[in-house]
């Protein structure tokens, strides 16, 4: 992987780049569709190349879980079990092990943990996170971590740490495959101190990449954008940044803002399962009753196939359980996120940053 800057912004820490994969080139900054188990949730991935998305997500708990990593990898990685060219970056599984599993214990080695399907015994740690990693064959693989939860105290915090700390040095000395790169997360919950002792720790490690972790989990938007604040300066200048599981489009911009490259989130999509639409006009709630009879387009200003059904049809397909409903509000989701993180690249490239800021807060003020 390699990742050149060609452009800073002058009034933030806003940054254009590119990172070039195995499969592919990133332009940054970049929205990540989330694909948790080799999918991204009503759309094939011809829709998803229809709206340029270059780059999108799995998940190693989930795919660990089902179908298994020998599946997987006997149909050659991720790339060849859904079929889609372009790159892959997986979760450790670390997030949802903490967040979704019933925990029976934590160790040094990782985590036994009960499956939230069926209630199996498994182990996850480090190695084993990026054993399935290199099974799963994607472009970015992420360091096994603890994400602690909001609020926590700080012992726990300082716990999670230490052991994130711990795991990375695993993670960096396992040989994953050759066109495969390993980002390290920080961790350090809303402690400043906290956020600068997991940085320069990690960033001593001299990872591909560097991921901010454990935030946009409860904690207020202010406090997220103080820990970015907190945390940037420590990071490595020359390495792409990636801020997990945000968010809205302003909590997008601010971290743009705050000198960070890649983002990722289920929002759009989840959003969408429950008939909300993310357009250039604001959030539409599309099953209202005053749209029953709006034949305007779902967003005039974004050139998208499902941009293009008035509103009036999407929230009849909404309203009767139609799943082409569901895939049309997610394809206009998406392709609005990818569209605004487009006219963001364009705003910082020619200095309107400012005005642009400006436009997003009038549409999603929060």
């Amino acid at each position: 992987m390699r990742f050149t800057i060609s452009f800073r912004d002058t009034t933030s820490k806003a940054r254009l780049g590119q990172i070039e994969t195995a499969h592919g080139i990133i332009d940054t900054p970049v929205f990540m569709p989330v694909g948790t188990r080799a999918s991204v949730k009503t759309l094939t991935n011809r829709q998803l190349e229809e709206i340029d998305a270059r780059i999108i997500l799995g998940n190693t708990y989930h795919l660990m879980l089902r179908p298994g990593k020998e599946i997987i990898a006997a149909a050659g990685g991720l790339h060849g079990f859904m079929r889609w060219s372009r790159p892959i970056l997986t979760d450790s599984g670390g997030f949802q092990v903490f967040s979704l599993s019933e925990l029976n214990k934590i160790t040094a080695d990782g985590v036994f943990f009960q499956s939230h399907i069926d209630g199996s015994r498994h182990f996850l740690g480090p190695d084993e996170s990026m054993e399935v990693q290199k099974a799963l064959g994607s472009d970015i693989v992420m360091a096994f971590d603890q994400c602690p939860p909001y609020p926590c105290d700080r012992k726990g915090v300082e716990a999670a740490v230490e052991r994130t700390w711990q795991w990375a040095q695993r993670c960096r000395n396992y040989q994953l495959g050759e066109h495969q790169n390993l980002f390290g997360i920080v961790q350090g919950g809303v402690h400043p101190d906290l956020r600068r002792q997991s940085a320069e720790a990690l960033a001593s490690l001299d990872f591909d990449g560097m991921a901010i972790g454990g935030l946009s989990v409860g904690e207020p938007a202010h406090m997220m954008y103080d820990m970015l604040e907190a945390t940037e300066p420590y990071l490595p200048q020359d390495k792409p940044r990636y801020l997990m599981g945000v968010g809205t489009p302003r909590n997008i911009l601010e971290a743009v803002m705050r000198g960070i490259d890649m983002f990722d989130c289920v929002m759009p999509t989840r959003n969408a399962r429950n008939g909300t639409a993310f357009t250039w006009q604001g959030k539409i709630s599309i099953k209202a009753g005053r749209y029953a009879d709006d034949f305007s387009p779902l967003d005039p200003e974004l050139d998208c196939y499902a941009s293009q059904f008035s509103r009036a049809y999407v929230r009849h397909l909404l309203n009767v359980d139609e799943i082409t409903g569901l895939t049309l509000v997610s394809m206009q989701n998406l392709a609005f996120y990818l569209d605004f993180m487009r006219q963001l690249r364009q705003a910082i490239h020619q200095g309107t940053l400012s005005e642009f800021y400006q436009r997003v807060c009038r549409l999603y003020p929060e």
